[in-house]
């Protein structure tokens, strides 16, 4: 078995019986056991579910059923998507033994397509990071590296497509954590225009900027992924009733005469030179391929993450309120009385994360300090969005780093959290402007991959995956793979 398979290409296989789903599935499980205790992007592993699924797609195919284009693709999920009757714990002691009693939309969608769902990947506790070193497990190791980081907060769900543990995982995006995660393993990464994808089942960490995406090997999986997760919920209120385009039409119409939108903001301090000399090189590409690039401002840009940082943590305090040891989850074994109780629940239940921003979104919320912080926050956010939109009246997309610099060490920032989440200083824009966005592989610096962002106007993911596949297919990064090896980590 070929682990480095993109999945449009295993599925072909499976449907032409190459190989049977059975086969698929039991070879990508030998490979998780094989290197899993060297990367860690397992919390948890559906060995015999994976196969009976398996067997039930090959017994259809038997039968000369007509089967969904993911049929038989083995997958990962971040352990914050809910699965019924498969423990969710959001990487955190919080939610160690939860097991839902429902599922999440998107897992919903892919189940039924017959995508055979491996396990649960590790990440930073309830989301909340850009290393995934905060998991309440284990510590998840970037594939090309084991020194470094994967990213985050879904590092676990890049590392497993990465290292060639599945073939596609979602994650989800909060302020970047599906983009960052991507570009930092090599991956492609995408997320959706807020609203685009259904957040039901999905355990909420700042609702109003949260979205589901995929990280898959290449920019055709990617549009294949978003066939099958996309479309309206009536259990999401966030969720848009639009209509869901075949986004692997038109893929390969290529860029010419495409205006793109290289935002001057996004080349200051603090980018590594070998990210630069990559998302230059690769703007030079697209203009070869056609394209009009202009640099452009998008002058609210260094107040984005101060924004993220106070809206996120008011909705994550608010999110982190149904934790209280009475209804599910962890309670704390010794106790007084009912404060005494919530005060140590929560206090065990949490990490020093997770307290950290639940401190910082109160406090941001309570009386005094509303208006100077959260209100403020919330009408700069406008004025962020309003810096896209009046770009996005002369341009058809924009280009961009999607982190400043390759990953980082492991344990080089878990003392400062303001210099961790730095890594998302260029996603974080897309999501307070609910908008959708892509990374792709542009090559590699000190070793180590480099990612290219692209982000578009509401609804137009169509526009990214065209400009990303046409990037792609003239350069190849994504032919690129880690040398991996297994074993236990000490």
């Amino acid at each position: 078995m070929h682990y480095y398979m993109t999945a449009s290409e295993l599925a072909q296989r499976i449907k032409k019986k190459d190989v049977s789903a059975e086969e698929t599935a039991r070879s990508f499980i030998e490979r998780i056991e094989e290197l899993d205790g060297s990367i860690g992007s397992f919390i948890t592993v559906e060995k015999d579910r994976a196969l009976d699924t398996a067997r039930d797609i090959d017994k259809k195919l038997r039968q000369g059923c007509e089967l969904s284009p993911l049929a038989g693709i083995p997958i990962a999920l971040k352990d914050n998507i809910c699965t019924e009757n498969i423990r969710t714990t959001c990487a955190s002691k919080t939610l160690e033994d939860f097991v839902p009693s429902y599922s999440a939309d998107v897992y919903e969608r892919l189940e039924k397509a017959g995508c055979i769902t491996l396990g649960k990947t590790n990440m930073d506790e309830f989301a909340m990071g850009s290393s995934t070193e905060s998991s309440v497990f284990k510590v998840t190791r970037n594939p090309w590296d084991y020194s470094r980081i994967p990213g985050g907060s879904s590092g676990g769900s890049a590392a497993a497509v990465a290292a060639g543990m599945a073939a596609f995982a979602l994650g989800t995006d909060t302020g970047g954590s599906v983009r960052q995660p991507a570009a930092l393993c090599g991956m492609v990464g995408m997320k959706p225009t807020y609203g685009r994808v259904s957040r039901y089942g999905v355990v909420a960490f700042a609702s109003s900027l949260d979205q589901v995406g995929p990280i898959t090997r290449d920019v055709r999986d990617c549009a294949l992924v978003l066939n099958h997760i996309c479309g309206h919920d009536r259990r999401d209120s966030t969720s848009m009733n639009v209509a869901v385009p075949d986004f692997q039409q038109g893929l390969e119409e290529g860029i010419k005469g495409m205006r793109i939108g290289i935002p001057s903001e996004y080349f200051g301090e603090g980018i590594e030179q070998g990210v630069r000399d990559r998302v230059t090189d690769a703007i030079g590409v697209l203009e070869d391929l056609g394209a009009e690039c202009e640099e452009v401002s998008l002058p609210h840009t260094p107040y984005a993450l101060s924004v993220y940082y106070i809206i996120s943590s008011a909705e994550a305090s608010s999110n982190m309120g149904r934790y209280d040891g009475i209804r599910y989850g962890y309670r704390a074994k010794d106790y007084s009385d009912l404060l005494d109780m919530y005060i140590k629940t929560r206090s065990e239940g949490f990490g020093a994360v997770v307290k950290q921003r639940v401190m910082l979104g109160t406090y941001a919320l309570s009386s005094g300090c509303y208006e100077a912080y959260y209100k403020k926050a919330q009408k700069v956010r406008t004025l962020i969005k309003a810096d896209f939109d009046s770009v996005f009246e002369d341009y058809d997309l924009i280009v961009c780093p999607t982190s400043p610099f390759v990953a980082f060490r492991l344990g080089e920032k878990t003392d400062d959290p303001l210099e961790n989440s730095l890594s998302d200083v260029y996603t974080i824009p897309a999501n307070i402007a609910g908008l959708p966005a892509l990374s792709v592989p542009c090559g590699f610096s000190e070793g180590l991959p480099v990612g290219l962002q692209f982000i578009g106007k509401p609804f137009a993911e169509n526009t990214l995956l065209r400009a990303a596949y046409a990037y792609e297919q003239n350069t190849g990064f994504h032919t690129t793979h880690p040398q991996v090896k297994g074993g236990a980590m000490q």
